[in-house]
C-alpha cells in the first residue's frame, strides 16, 4: 500500500468528520438563534447580552480565520 495514499484517506476521513461535526454545531446555533436563544423577550437581562457577545465574539474569530480576515488576513 501507498503510504501517502494511506495518509491522505486518514486525512480525508479526518477532514470529514471535522466537517461533519461543524455542521452539526452550525445547525444547531441556527436552530438555537431562531428561537431567540430560549429566551422569552420578556425576560432578557443584561447577562443574555453577554451570552450573544461572547458567542459572536468566537463566531467572528471562526469566520476570520476561515476567510483570512481581521487579524488573520
Amino acid at each position: 500500500m501507498n503510504p501517502a495514499k494511506s495518509y491522505n484517506a486518514t486525512a480525508f476521513d479526518t477532514f470529514i468528520a471535522h466537517k461533519t461535526h461543524i455542521d452539526e454545531l452550525l445547525t444547531r446555533l441556527q436552530t438555537l438563534s431562531d428561537n431567540h436563544f430560549n429566551v422569552h423577550p420578556d425576560d432578557i437581562h443584561w447577562g443574555h447580552a453577554g451570552d450573544l457577545q461572547r458567542y459572536a465574539i468566537l463566531l467572528k474569530e471562526a469566520s476570520d480565520i476561515a476567510f483570512n480576515e481581521g487579524e488573520y488576513a
